[in-house]
């Protein structure tokens, strides 16, 4: 069964199809989608970058190594200086992913 029961059609100048095109492109929506949403008021928003999967799960296996440090140092009550080390590599190594995927 159909979500939505009404279907209209509308007709565009070139220069109004050529704007909905980039709301499209930029927004990575369907026009459909585009057109629902700028009628409930929505703000559309760029689609994220290609990479931004790959960042996420590489952040969160970052964040996970940092955890499993931060669980070690709080069992023993200090952190070796390897360890820091290697925490503060990770945290680079997510920024640089950040400034990358920008």
């Amino acid at each position: 069964m159909r979500k939505r029961n009404y279907c209209i059609g509308v007709w565009l100048n070139y220069a109004e199809q050529r704007c909905l095109a980039e709301l499209c492109s930029v927004s990575g929506l369907s026009a459909n989608a585009v057109i629902r949403k700028l009628i409930l008021g929505e703000q559309l928003k760029p689609k994220p970058p290609d990479t931004f999967a790959a960042l996420l799960r590489e952040l969160s296996a970052i964040g996970n190594n940092l955890n499993q440090l931060a669980r070690k140092a709080n069992t023993r009550g200090e952190a070796a200086r390897e360890e820091i080390r290697e925490a503060v590599q990770l945290a680079q190594r997510a920024w640089r992913l950040v400034m990358e995927t920008l």
